[in-house]
């Protein structure tokens, strides 16, 4: 047990140093210097804790998660609310996809434990949602869901990209979780 708080606390504080640090200053404008493209990448954190880690620890951890980004972003609680909606959508996707066998409690959704394609296509949806829910509150209005969209779009593949590749360094992390 205490391995894998160990494990989540260092991989909460390396997600969210990554984000802050580095993905925070590589983002992308578009010719009017509006922010076009983003990489989230913090969500991660909670896509990825162990099966059996209960709701309430999944949402406290999200909103405390969030509104660390928020801080560095000065965004006033957008990462916050994005990161809850996605802790509240996990149950519910982890549900979807649930093999015939049901969950090992006792892993973590990663690669090792369930298999690249399962794991991609759980990550992209919960990154699906959490990024439009992202611009979609960040513009709070259906008046620019064309912007909206493109920028969920280049987003999303932005940080899948990032996520990608984090997965696929460390992925002996996922497994020891």
């Amino acid at each position: 047990m205490s391995n894998l708080v160990v494990l989540n606390t260092v991989r909460f504080i390396f997600l969210y140093l990554i984000q802050i640090l580095f993905l925070k200053r590589l983002s992308l404008l578009d010719w009017q210097g509006f922010i076009f493209v983003n990489a989230l990448i913090y969500p991660l954190f909670i896509l990825m804790l162990p099966i059996r880690t209960p709701r309430m620890v999944i949402l406290l951890t999200a909103f405390l998660m969030g509104l660390m980004v928020d801080f560095s972003y000065d965004t006033y609680g957008l990462n916050a609310a994005c990161n809850v909606l996605t802790a509240g959508a996990r149950p519910y996707i982890l549900a979807w996809f649930e093999p015939r066998e049901g969950y090992n409690v006792n892993h973590s959704p990663s690669i090792g434990h369930m298999g690249a394609t399962w794991f991609f296509r759980y990550t992209a949806i919960l990154m699906g949602i959490h990024i439009f829910a992202y611009y979609w509150l960040d513009a709070f209005s259906h008046v620019y869901i064309i912007s909206i969209l493109t920028k969920t779009f280049f987003t999303f593949i932005f940080s899948m990209f990032f996520i990608s590749v984090i997965v696929l360094i460390f992925p002996k992390s996922a497994k020891k979780s």
